[in-house]
């Protein structure tokens, strides 16, 4: 069951949900305005979550960062408040995405050429029993950066880099909070074989050690410590 959580002074999570694999949405709140992490993978999750953000007398975000293309982090773009920003590559991939076809036929063409792989077809279909339901909307902005928003009383560092999941991650840096909020992007490539590129992951591993913080965050999944993060990471090196 999904549940919005308070997990330090600037920083909540609405929590994943596995029956149709909607991912942690994070809320960042800040002085001057406040932050999410993810639109979510429909309406409903959305909604679901800015009722929370309401509920808890909460602002909702004036700006809503895109951690990486995929569908369950970007699909509700088009019912997102404020801005919604994400890494160049990111833009450039959902621009593609928003060219395809909503119908079970298109769906299963794109499996047949690998432009899509069975799991995102399978929760699709769950989270969209009316697939008309489905408009792919591109981000407002994007960076091709490192670039930071002073949200008056904290800063976010956004970090938009190549990962072993895609090539269009952004990581999200909370030095106050300790925390580095990096969604999928430490996970396997799921479109290229749901392996580790070493290169990838090397490159990777490098980028958490060169930064000081305590908690890392992840899109599927309960926090987990730097230490824990990165020891379960090099278990993957040849």
């Amino acid at each position: 069951m999904q549940e919005f959580k308070h997990l330090s002074e600037h920083l909540y999570v609405y929590t994943f949900g596995e029956e149709t694999d909607r991912p942690n949405l994070f809320y960042i709140k800040g002085k001057d305005y406040s932050v999410a992490i993810d639109a979510g993978n429909s309406k409903r999750h959305l909604d679901s979550f800015y009722n929370e953000l309401t509920k808890h007398n909460l602002p909702l975000p004036e700006k809503t960062i895109i951690s990486h293309w995929h569908w369950d982090h970007s699909f509700a773009i088009p019912y997102a408040q404020g801005k919604t920003i994400s890494s160049v590559k990111t833009y450039e991939k959902l621009r593609e995405v928003s060219k395809w076809e909503w119908t079970k036929e298109a769906m299963e063409k794109r499996l047949e050429t690998k432009e899509d792989i069975p799991f995102c077809h399978e929760f699709i279909q769950k989270e969209y029993p009316d697939l008309n339901e489905i408009k792919v909307k591109l981000p407002g902005e994007y960076i091709d950066i490192d670039t930071i928003y002073d949200l008056g009383d904290i800063k976010v560092y956004l970090y938009p880099k190549d990962s072993t999941h895609s090539r269009d991650s952004i990581f999200v840096y909370l030095p106050s909070e300790e925390a580095l909020i990096v969604q999928d992007a430490d996970n396997v490539d799921f479109y290229h074989g749901e392996v580790y590129f070493q290169d990838k992951l090397k490159e990777m591993i490098n980028f958490f050690e060169s930064i000081d913080y305590k908690y890392h965050y992840l899109g599927h999944d309960e926090r987990c410590t730097k230490e824990e993060a990165l020891d379960y990471l090099r278990g993957y090196l040849l």
